[in-house]
């Protein structure tokens, strides 16, 4: 993926994200929603990921290409 299509992944996935908080809670539906939201936000934390990969590796003076996703344990298991 490139730097336009990881931002184009990252806007899709925060739209997706948005209409999930917009939509009316069905108190039945509460658990799968939450299970939704948790599955984007590791999703985002990827494409993120993804594209600082890709711009260190620019000024570093590599190939971005060679940056890949992370698994999903990796990237949430991250210090801040």
């Amino acid at each position: 993926m490139d730097n336009n299509q990881v931002h184009h992944r990252i806007e899709e996935l925060v739209k997706e994200e948005q209409e999930l908080r917009d939509s009316a809670p069905d108190q039945a539906k509460l658990p799968a929603r939450a299970a939704q939201l948790r599955a984007i936000e590791v999703q985002l934390d990827q494409c993120w990921d993804l594209l600082r990969q890709r711009q260190a590796r620019m000024r570093a003076g590599d190939n971005p290409n060679d940056a890949q996703l992370r698994p999903a344990d990796e990237v949430e298991g991250y210090r801040q």
